[in-house]
């Protein structure tokens, strides 16, 4: 008769070496995707160079670059069959000019030269690409430095997709960070990313809410706004910015016998608050200010630990008036509008809105 307790011990055993071996699997299918990964840009990297400092002799616009590219395509494709198209080549050109300086002659040399297999040896240090080719691509697209290299660390920071990056491109995430900062934390942003630190950090202006599918001339109420984002629940909180956890929907608490209803309660994991949310379908009043202030009193005082931060309020509403919030609320507090926009806001116009702004701090 077998002893119950080899038994208990085999299955121990069993799940310990499951986990281990779970663990191991993981750890080495994702070293494999970094060395492939690797491997991938630091040839595009190195066939880039090639074209630019060897065959245009370093001129980005060499009359004959054109058809070099044509040529050494031709020759590629009959090698390899696929992969290396002309617009591959160009793609290749454009990475080196754009990222030339991550890399530095030592690595180059080991990797295209001396095709030796210690530069996987930088696999355990700083990696100078932390995402895919297509990302790069993308990225590649965006003509201002300063954006591309926030785009980019965004991205590696929270592990966006390609198609995450793309809308977050595509709603102008850069210009209404910016925007919603003071001038002086414009150029961290570049440097850094958007880093939460304080409640002015997780505000955008505008924020866009174009995912939940709601016609901009379609008449609406507070309701169907609210019924539409738990819908898009996880895309509404990836717009909302990092460390968003939802709570409830119309949350209600009770004072002194009359109840009242928070439409959307969420928790910052960064800022280590409660963040309340109002949505307004009109313009905002200074009854909505007031009311988003009773709120975060309530939550302050009754809700909140002693270990965690002042509550947030955010207004989420279809227009607002800076001046009305400042003049009825007093200078520290916590509350914060935003206009929502239900379409992807005209790049262009944000641009140049961000541009004169940071004029018009230097002229002063």
């Amino acid at each position: 008769m077998e002893n119950k307790a080899d038994v208990s011990i085999s299955e121990t055993n069993i799940d310990k070496l499951y986990l281990n071996t779970v663990d191991l699997i993981q750890y080495a299918r994702s070293l494999a995707v970094k060395q492939v990964n690797f491997i991938q840009l630091m040839t595009y990297y190195s066939i880039g160079r090639w074209i630019v400092e060897e065959q245009q002799e370093g001129s980005t616009r060499a009359k004959y670059g054109q058809q070099v590219i044509k040529n050494l395509s031709e020759k590629l494709l009959n090698e390899f069959g696929r992969g290396f198209s002309g617009d591959t080549l160009k793609n290749a050109r454009k990475f080196y000019l754009i990222y030339k300086e991550r890399i530095s002659e030592t690595v180059f040399s080991l990797f295209a030269i001396e095709k030796s297999e210690t530069v996987f040896s930088l696999l355990n240090e700083d990696m100078p690409f932390q995402l895919s080719w297509s990302h790069y691509l993308q990225l590649m697209r965006i003509e201002n430095a300063e954006e591309r290299n926030f785009y980019e660390i965004e991205a590696a920071k929270s592990n966006w997709s390609v198609r995450t990056l793309q809308r977050q491109y595509n709603s102008s995430l850069y210009e209404r960070l910016a925007l919603s900062k003071d001038r002086s934390d414009i150029l961290r942003l570049s440097t850094e990313g958007n880093v939460i630190a304080k409640p002015q950090d997780i505000i955008k202006q505008p924020t866009v809410l174009e995912f939940l599918g709601i016609e901009e001339k379609a008449k609406y109420v507070e309701s169907d706004l609210e019924s539409a984002i738990i819908d898009k629940l996880q895309k509404f909180l990836l717009e909302m910015g990092k460390g968003y956890l939802f709570e409830a929907r119309q949350k209600r608490f009770t004072f002194n016998e009359d109840n009242f209803y928070v439409d959307l309660v969420t928790y910052n994991r960064l800022l280590h608050c409660y963040v309340l949310i109002d949505l307004k379908v009109d313009k905002l009043t200074h009854q909505d200010i007031g009311q988003m202030q009773m709120y975060v009193n309530y939550y302050d005082r009754y809700e909140k630990l002693d270990t965690e931060n002042p509550t947030i309020g955010i207004l989420l509403c279809k227009e607002k008036n800076d001046a009305l919030v400042e003049i009825t609320l007093p200078k520290d507090a916590n509350i914060y509008a935003s206009e929502y926009k239900l379409y992807l806001p005209d790049k262009k116009v944000l641009q140049d809105k961000l541009k004169q702004w940071i004029d018009e701090e230097y002229d002063n």
